[in-house]
C-alpha cells in the first residue's frame, strides 16, 4: 500500500508542477519564478493537509523527494523545445493544464483522505473529505495567488465540487476496499473534470456587472 500511495503521489506531483510551471510561462516569469510556481502548486496542498493534521514537520520538508521532483519537472516543462509547444498553442496549452490539472486534483484529494487515515484516530467524515479537499486544491489557489489570478476553483467549471464528489466515494468504499476507494475515488473526481470542460458546466454566479451594463 505504501509503495502504491508513493506512486500515486509522484504521479500527482509531476501533473501538479506541470500545472504550476506553464502558468508560470504564460505569465512570462522567469526560471526562478516558474519553479516557484510549480513548487507551490505540487506540494501546496499537502503542506496544508499536514499542518491540519498537526504533523510536523510536514512531509514535504521530512521527505524532500516531492520537491525534487517539482523542481525537476518545472526545469525540463521549461525547455525551449516543450515550451514553445505546450505554451504557444493555446489549443494544446489549455489541454495539457486540463488533463494534469484534473490528475492532480484527483490523485491528491484521495492521498488526502489516506493520510488522515493513516495518522488521525479522532477523524469523522468532514474531516475527511475536508482535508482531501484542501489537499487536492491547496496548491492551486496558492499558485493562482502568487501568479495575480483569481483562483481558479472560484471562477472556472466544475472544480472544488468534483473533489468533494470524488472524496464521499471514496470514504464511502473505504471499509469495503481502500485501494478500490482510492482508485474509484480519482477517477470519479478526473470524469467530473473532463465532463465540466467538455459540456462547459459552471456553478451559478451572481453575473452582476454583466447586468449593470446592460442598464440605460
Amino acid at each position: 500500500m505504501e509503495i502504491f500511495i508513493m506512486v500515486l503521489e509522484i504521479i500527482g506531483t509531476i501533473a501538479f508542477a506541470v500545472s504550476g510551471a506553464l502558468t508560470g510561462m504564460k505569465k512570462n516569469m522567469d526560471i526562478f519564478g516558474v519553479i516557484i510556481l510549480a513548487e507551490t502548486t505540487a506540494v501546496g496542498g499537502g503542506i496544508m493537509r499536514d499542518l491540519i493534521l498537526g504533523l510536523n514537520p510536514p512531509g514535504t520538508f521530512a521527505n524532500p523527494v516531492f520537491a525534487i521532483t517539482a523542481t525537476a519537472t518545472a526545469i525540463i516543462t521549461f525547455l525551449p523545445m516543450i515550451r514553445r509547444v505546450l505554451v504557444k498553442n493555446r489549443k494544446i496549452y489549455e489541454i495539457v493544464m486540463l488533463v494534469m490539472d484534473s490528475l492532480g486534483l484527483g490523485i491528491f484529494t484521495v492521498v488526502g483522505i489516506q493520510t488522515a487515515y493513516t495518522v488521525s484516530s479522532r477523524y469523522n467524515i468532514f474531516l475527511l473529505i475536508f482535508v482531501g479537499v484542501i489537499t487536492g486544491v491547496g496548491g492551486g489557489v496558492l499558485r493562482d495567488v502568487l501568479a495575480g489570478d483569481t483562483p481558479y476553483i472560484f471562477v472556472k467549471h466544475i472544480y472544488a465540487c468534483a473533489s468533494i464528489a470524488g472524496a464521499v466515494v471514496c470514504i464511502l468504499l473505504w471499509k469495503i476496499n481502500s485501494t478500490l476507494a482510492i482508485l474509484i475515488g480519482s477517477s470519479v473526481i478526473i470524469v467530473i473534470r473532463f465532463l465540466a470542460a467538455f459540456f462547459r458546466w459552471s456553478l451559478p454566479k451572481a453575473n452582476i456587472f454583466d447586468h449593470e451594463k446592460q442598464l440605460p
